[in-house]
């Protein structure tokens, strides 16, 4: 896992096209603004599958099927 430390209004890259930016930070509690294109799905962790399915089902949006990410490969030099 990559660890970052940000300050108010600064902001973190991910790839071509999301961006997360430090909105305030109130004590232990930190607001974050994210730009990211419109067919990537932004949700809270905490947030259950279900949750999840009734949140998109209510938005009228069809449940992807979430495949494993790949394995890392190495390069041969």
């Amino acid at each position: 896992m990559l660890v970052l430390s940000r300050r108010e209004s600064q902001r973190i890259r991910l790839g071509d096209s999301i961006t997360v930016t430090v909105v305030r930070v109130n004590g232990d509690k930190v607001r974050l603004g994210i730009e990211a294109p419109p067919e990537v799905r932004v949700l809270r962790d905490e947030l259950s599958p279900h949750e999840i399915a009734v949140a998109a089902d209510q938005a009228g949006v069809a449940q992807p099927a979430f495949a494993p990410a790949p394995a890392p490969t190495s390069l041969a030099v």
